[in-house]
């Protein structure tokens, strides 16, 4: 073989210097596969949205076509290059629930918006890949409805764990995902092999039994669900297992054991920010709507609004049997947003469990002065279950005594 035959059979595929190039954009891993259909996958799917497990996600309904075959974003698609970003915490997440008095917020919440960062990295791997295949390429960064975990899976980056998380062999189940579609023709990489063998800690650990069986999530009852997209009020069936969390939850992630491979992430722009890393209840209960969207600007807890996270904390509140949380607590009685109002009363009946007998009376004095001027039907219900519970009889919103 001459020399420049050698050197020619040496140089490194598209496919080696896309993963590189990868890698110096700052992602720990990435995948290759062939754009077809996810067969089983989006089966899979189909029956998850069957069941109603989406709850008011209604959007992954809406484009479950699309979902089902990444062509219907593009019909000449023919590969999908996936990269994984670590956010693996230095903190075990389990450790933070037993701090009654901290507000627990998502690991990947506690930092710059992971849609952003990805996205630009994702871009600049996007124009390398151009000019290394001459080829058209499109960005997609979770937004999109793609099914990224099957997808990644597909592309060798790991499989979808019991909790249905893309789990990496080699770095466990703390991964975001980002996807580039383009017309190249590129050899895939091997599909990922299920690992999870007869573990089950997922499953046993999680607080509101949201994963009904391996490989399968019932949204409606999963924290992460009810404390970032549900916008209601939450059911009081899973006020109590939430306890302190206030935005996500972390429990089915954080006891994988393949997770003894996941390194601390050290992107720096992506390092947790002190400041929104668990706070004190005390500091949450006191924000108003401009100091909670300068407190969490850029990052994801922003999205979900005041209301709906004042709604989280306030039950964390009623979890963290604190009787000096009850006077920041009681202030949003009065609040603009009947759930905001509707937890506050919970809340304040939560401590009042543990309060003496006259300091019962005086909430219960105070539900009922409540009670007099509130119209709201769902609040209503929440101030007669409480002042039930406290032996105060049901008031109309007039005044009089219900017989």
């Amino acid at each position: 073989m001459s020399g420049s035959a050698a050197r020619e059979t040496n140089k490194p595929s598209r496919e080696e210097r896309i993963k590189v190039a990868a890698r110096d954009c700052g992602f720990v891993d990435c995948g290759i596969m062939d754009v077809g259909d996810l067969g089983a996958a989006s089966d899979e799917f189909r029956a998850f949205l069957d069941a109603g497990f989406h709850g008011e996600m209604t959007w992954l309904a809406e484009t479950a076509d699309r979902r089902a075959q990444p062509t219907a974003l593009w019909s000449g698609a023919r590969s999908a290059i996936v990269v994984a970003q670590s956010y693996a915490p230095d903190v075990d997440p389990m450790t933070r629930i037993a701090e009654r008095g901290r507000g627990v917020i998502s690991a990947y919440a506690k930092r710059r918006d992971y849609h952003n960062v990805l996205k630009g990295r994702l871009k600049h791997l996007a124009q390398q890949v151009v000019k290394l295949c001459d080829a058209d390429v499109k960005v997609f960064v979770d937004t999109a409805p793609l099914l990224e975990k099957p997808i990644a899976a597909r592309a060798g980056l790991g499989w979808q764990g019991k909790q249905t998380v893309l789990i990496s062999h080699e770095f466990g189940a703390w991964l975001l995902l980002g996807v580039i579609l383009t017309n190249a023709d590129l050899k895939p990489d091997t599909a990922g092999t299920e690992s999870c063998g007869t573990c089950t800690r997922c499953i046993d650990v999680c607080p509101t039994d949201a994963l009904p069986a391996p490989f399968r999530i019932d949204a409606r009852k999963c924290l992460a669900y009810l404390t970032i997209e549900h916008a209601g009020p939450i059911d009081e069936a899973y006020r109590k297992p939430m306890g302190n969390r206030v935005f996500g939850c972390d429990d089915c992630l954080a006891v994988c054991p393949w997770n003894k491979f996941a390194e601390a992430a050290n992107d720096t722009r992506m390092a947790v920010r002190g400041d929104v890393d668990d706070p004190p209840l005390r500091e949450l209960l006191q924000l108003d709507d401009a100091a909670f969207r300068a407190k969490f600007a850029g990052t994801p807890v922003k999205r979900t609004g005041h209301a709906c996270f004042l709604r989280n904390v306030l039950i964390a509140a009623g979890n963290a049997g604190d009787p000096e949380l009850a006077p920041l607590i009681e202030q949003h009685l009065s609040h603009d947003d009947p759930r905001v109002r509707g937890m506050a009363v919970w809340a304040v009946d939560a401590l009042a469990v543990d309060a003496v007998v006259d300091k019962r009376a005086s909430i219960a004095a105070k539900l009922d002065a409540v009670a007099r001027d509130e119209t709201d039907s769902h609040v209503r219900e929440e101030l007669a279950a409480a002042r039930s519970r406290l032996g105060v009889r049901e008031r109309t919103p007039s005044g009089g005594d219900v017989s």
